[in-house]
């Protein structure tokens, strides 16, 4: 009986051991998992330490004793040390000891790790990172401890997304950013809506300011967040400097942007020369993804491409051992991504005016005004789109949204027209759904296109 092994075991590699489990009944499937949960979802801690969704059993979508009952033999506890493509064989660590499994077929799936820099302070116990389940719990055993100031040190989704969980939890609360505005992955006009809203909210924002370090106290806990500007006072940090890939174990494996795994469109892995690593496969937030508005590699660490990429390796490692193969494979993706905060919802697709200055493309810009639903009807909220163009092709690039209950929705008719590569003039007389309850009669999408093809026939 061949083995497979995989290692980690929450979206992408559960994905891909389930899809081949199914495919392959007769293959042994062992999971290797360093933490204590399968099949979580990390994206729902924010809203469990609000106190909007319970925890943490509800955000655990299969239990390993599930997946066992399938077959699948989960080892928990079980953290990978090394690979040895050579030799097949994976060493990990658990409560026993060092071990060593032999594989057949492997499939990295080892998730990405929480950046924390070299800044003094950091390594006391109430500088926290927002990465999994138990990081949710640990967050809520200090509020209830009596944790009242908290400082969040970044505002990125989780950023952004936590310190709303913690003005929920009626805390003080001040977030930190290096950058002009929250959210950096959006345009400044997008961000400062997200400024604003954090400071109707109460929270106080701090853009522009480089973090130095923190203030320790005499019984070694954190007392402030020190920064090029001033220091914030604070007795609980949420650290949130963004993720990078654990790609480390693949030590024979081509890397792209930040070191993430290189994969082929079937999500095999592959070697620095562009030959395929024999008989291994990565998914997930280890992996980096194409982008395919550019064509070029971007690491993307969410859970709508770890879930797809899981599944295509499965299936693509169940036809290796003689699976009928479905033929599907990993696209690559246009970049869509939505969150909140509070009553403002905020999402993105395409690429901002930096990733397009840096792919060479000569671009223009516009951006409208519109609401949620027909400005006359009761519940209308403002919103505000913004939009990028290529000169020459005239295809749509990219999007950006924020706006009151039912603005984040209208990222995915621009996503799709991401996908098919539509021109604005395309979008502008596509075929789309009005009734004042729902939209304007034209859709605020298609609003910003025009100003896009007005922009580009200047």
């Amino acid at each position: 009986m061949s083995r497979v092994v995989v290692i980690g075991g929450d979206a992408a590699g559960m994905t891909a051991a389930s899809s081949l489990n199914r495919l392959v009944p007769d293959v042994e499937v062992v999971v290797l998992e360093r933490g204590h949960h399968t099949s979580y979802s990390a994206c729902g801690v924010p809203y469990w330490v609000a106190g909007e969704v319970d925890g943490p059993d509800a955000l655990v979508a299969r239990t390993p004793e599930e997946h066992r009952e399938r077959g699948i033999d989960v080892r928990l506890g079980s953290e990978a040390t090394a690979v040895d493509t050579d030799a097949r064989t994976v060493t990990y660590r658990d409560l026993a000891g060092e071990q060593v499994v032999t594989y057949d077929r492997l499939v990295v799936a080892t998730g990405a790790r929480s950046i924390l820099p070299e800044l003094p302070g950091i390594d006391a116990g109430n500088v926290q990172t927002v990465k999994d389940l138990v990081d949710g719990q640990q967050v809520l055993d200090r509020i209830r401890a009596g944790a009242r100031r908290v400082a969040v040190v970044g505002s990125g989704y989780i950023g952004i997304e936590m310190a709303e969980a913690c003005l929920a939890q009626g805390l003080e609360v001040t977030v930190v950013e290096r950058e002009s505005t929250p959210l950096p992955i959006v345009e400044d006009e997008i961000g400062e809506l997200v400024a604003d809203a954090m400071r109707e909210k109460g929270a106080q924002v701090v853009t522009g300011a480089a973090v130095t370090g923190f203030g320790v106290g005499a019984d070694g806990a954190v007392t402030s967040v020190r920064t090029d500007e001033d220091d914030y006072p604070a007795d609980l940090v949420v650290a949130a400097f963004g993720v990078a890939p654990r790609g480390d174990l693949l030590t024979t494996a081509a890397t792209g942007p930040k070191d993430g795994i290189v994969t082929d469109d079937q999500q095999r892995v592959l070697r620095p020369d562009g030959s395929v690593l024999a008989d291994v496969w990565a998914a997930g937030d280890c992996v980096v993804t194409l982008d395919r508005l550019t064509g070029t590699p971007i690491h993307l660490p969410l859970g709508t491409h770890a879930n797809k990429q899981g599944m295509v390796a499965g299936e693509s490692l169940a036809a290796s051992l003689g699976a009928d193969w479905s033929g599907r494979v990993f696209p690559g993706a246009v970049q869509t991504a939505i969150t909140k905060f509070c009553d403002l919802e905020i999402a993105r697709a395409g690429l901002g005016r930096a990733q397009a200055d840096d792919a060479g493309l000569d671009v223009v810009s516009a951006s409208v005004e519109s609401t949620t639903v027909a400005g006359y009807y009761p519940g209308a909220e403002p919103m505000t789109l913004w939009g990028l163009a290529e000169r020459g092709t005239r295809r749509l690039l990219g999007v950006q949204v924020a706006g009151g209950r039912g603005a984040g929705a209208r990222i995915d008719v621009a996503a799709m027209a991401l996908w098919s590569q539509m021109s604005v003039d395309e979008l502008v007389m596509t075929d789309l759904s009005y009734a004042p309850p729902f939209s304007s009669v034209w859709s605020p999408v298609q609003v910003l296109a025009r100003a896009l093809v007005k922009r580009l026939d200047q």
